[in-house]
């Protein structure tokens, strides 16, 4: 070969390589978009990402610093205008080690716990890597492998996220008040369904979920609890875990629904299905840490030192009891509703939510409108009618707890000292229940109920709703 040739041909490879180095960058990922969200006791940062990339992350001392070193990407946003007030982080720099790597410094005020994972693309949003900075003392169970919402498969989830700082339930023997857990849905990362003008359920659920919580603490005996108080996620099954180590009695889920039809309209209330019943029990009877809880509310019971079929036993009585009375608040939460917002079913309505699976506290999902109609969403947004919804579910609220308030509360109390009438007491039949059974929880005899409900015999159906007299329980016939 000619000198000349070879030339050439050094040349045609310099060129060559210079194309792949240029395809291999073009080929980067971009960093889109940086979000940051604080929650009671940790940072999460989110990294959008126009395809997938690796990472690695170390801490650094004196002065304390986290480093992301993120291979393939290319920062295309910037990291001056995120908003760090109440948070660890000081400022965020960057810099192009090379071509394709991307080097993150977070400047810190003090020590944190970074944990990280990346989330593949969904309904919502492309792939992200999802940077957690827990507080120092903040709970941070060990890393599992990223998970998926449940009951909305679009919004990916860490479970590790640790709950806010929680109030443990006053000593028994005192005249305690009945505790509402008042869960916002969605929040942080996950803004839920989307109104015609871009209102974020998050930011609806918030709002009705304060003014619910000022409400019920408003009623003497009563205290709401709100499960998240600002806009930051918690995975579902924390929440619940949350409402259970604040002592709930009842959990409140507030969502805003959504529709590909723009006329869809109306309020629902959800309880949780028979066959969501039937999972979560085989869940916790399989699951060893969930089998150390404890279930019952106050008169809790640990199932850790139970055989499996007692234990079986004990937790399958407390969920139907527990799906039972949310038949039961839903059907009154619904009728309140009713009279403030057109409603888009009349009776309560069943599913396998993930939110509604606590086989010891009573849960419904309160779908408080159609965000995605426009006037519905208009009315959403307005704290009058916010306002409304709160009042309406308080008003139910109180009346399933003045029919059945919690023994040692102190509207037990005040039903004792017949301080308030209890009322005509209402009860829904779900799966499983017999009318022997339901006579014997609320006390009465066989013969008084199927008198107050005319019924020709024991025979009930699912979904019945019986009329439970105010009798002493009598001698069976």
């Amino acid at each position: 070969m000619g000198k000349s040739m070879r030339m050439r041909a050094q040349a045609v490879g310099v060129g060559v390589l210079l194309m792949a180095l240029a395809l291999d960058v073009f080929a980067a990922s971009q960093v889109k978009s940086v979000r940051l969200w604080r929650a009671p006791d940790n940072t999460r940062l989110v990294f959008d990402l126009s395809g997938p990339v690796q990472h690695s992350l170390f801490t650094l001392a004196a002065p304390n610093r986290l480093v992301i070193d993120v291979n393939g990407a290319q920062l295309a946003t910037r990291l001056d205008q995120l908003s760090l007030s109440n948070t660890p982080i000081t400022g965020v720099r960057s810099a192009q080690r090379t071509p394709n790597d991307l080097r993150v410094v977070i400047d810190l005020s003090a020590p944190v716990t970074p944990k990280s994972f990346s989330l593949a693309p969904n309904q919502q949003y492309g792939d992200r890597l999802v940077i957690d900075l827990y507080d120092q003392g903040a709970d941070t169970a060990p890393s599992l492998p990223p998970t998926t919402i449940a009951d909305n498969p679009a919004v990916p989830v860490s479970p590790t996220q640790p709950a806010p700082k929680l109030t443990p339930p006053p000593p028994p023997g005192s005249k305690r008040d009945i505790v509402v857990a008042i869960d916002a849905g969605h929040g942080g990362e996950d803004p839920g369904a989307l109104g015609p003008k871009g209102q974020h359920e998050k930011n609806v659920t918030l709002a009705i979920a304060k003014e619910l919580q000022r409400q019920i603490s408003q009623e003497k005996g009563f205290r709401g609890e709100l499960v998240r108080s600002g806009d930051y996620f918690i995975p579902l099954r924390k929440r619940t875990e949350i409402a259970r180590k604040k002592g709930a009695d009842l959990f409140v889920s507030i969502h805003a629904d959504a529709a590909p039809s723009r006329s869809a309209f109306g309020a629902s209330v959800f309880a949780l299905s028979d066959r969501g019943a039937t999972s979560e029990t085989a869940r916790w009877l399989a699951d060893n840490e969930n089998r150390s809880d404890l279930i019952g509310g106050v008169g809790s019971v640990s199932l850790d030192d139970k055989d499996r079929m007692l234990a079986g036993v004990l937790l399958d009585l407390s969920m139907t009891a527990s799906l039972s009375s949310s038949l039961n608040v839903g059907q009154k939460v619904l009728s309140n509703v009713g009279r403030v917002t057109p409603l888009h079913k009349r009776r309560v309505e069943q599913a396998g939510f993930m939110v509604l699976k606590s086989p010891d506290i009573p849960s419904i999902l309160v779908e408080t409108g159609f965000i995605s109609n426009h006037n519905e969403s208009q009315k959403l947004a307005s704290a009058s009618h916010q306002q409304a919804l709160a009042r309406a579910i308080t008003g139910g609220v109180k009346q399933f707890f003045q029919q059945s308030p919690p023994p040692g509360t102190y509207i037990a109390w005040l039903r004792d000292q017949g301080k308030i009438a209890a009322g005509p007491r209402e009860h829904i039949v779900s799966s499983g229940e017999s009318l022997a059974l339901i006579a014997q929880r609320y006390q009465v005899g066989l013969t008084a109920l199927r008198s107050a409900n005319s019924l020709k015999n024991d025979t009930v159906k699912v979904g019945q709703v019986l009329q439970i007299p105010a009798t002493a329980l009598a001698a069976q016939p």
